[in-house]
């Protein structure tokens, strides 16, 4: 059966981190109204094991450009983990999305069955595309999503729901 792996991916993408680039407006405003350092917000753990902010919105961007990349097999547009402010955060997102929008969905579509092959230290994870977008993409990128969005929230910042999902 074919599935439209385009649908599932770019859109999905396109919006979540659309709404985290909102969110991080709200955070900057947030620090701003109260006083509080950026750093403070940039650098917060929801627990010591955990990456920070910056890091999530930096493995959510990896999460969306890996799924076009690896599946679509287009070149990776490579980002150096450099940021430190709430203007780096923000450029990586319109990079990311600019990157996503840029996939063809003739790409992304028809290769449903195509291997995909993970490396990591503890070993190789194997995949079918499908299965790689549907039980490891999308439930990471949604993972690093929901941590930055819990990260302002146990801040402080005045966010909610309807901003994680943004207009319905």
């Amino acid at each position: 059966m074919a599935t439209d792996l385009h649908t599932l991916t770019a859109p999905i993408f396109i919006r979540a981190l659309t709404n985290l680039d909102k969110i991080l407006d709200k955070g900057r405003a947030f620090a701003a109204e109260k006083g509080i350092d950026e750093n403070d917000l940039l650098e917060a753990k929801l627990v010591d094991d955990m990456g920070n902010l910056i890091s999530q919105i930096q493995r959510a961007s990896d999460s969306a450009k890996g799924a076009m990349v690896r599946v679509g097999g287009v070149e990776n547009v490579v980002m150096d983990d450099t940021e430190t402010s709430f203007d780096d955060l923000k450029t990586r997102i319109a990079k990311t999305i600019a990157f996503v929008k840029s996939v063809p969905a003739d790409a992304i579509n028809g290769k449903e069955d195509a291997e995909i092959v993970l490396k990591f230290p503890n070993g190789e994870y194997k995949f079918d595309a499908r299965g790689y977008i549907l039980g490891f993409v999308q439930p990471n990128f949604y993972f690093h999503v929901t941590t930055a969005y819990d990260i302002l929230r146990m801040k402080g910042v005045p966010i909610g729901k309807m901003d994680y999902l943004g207009g319905i």
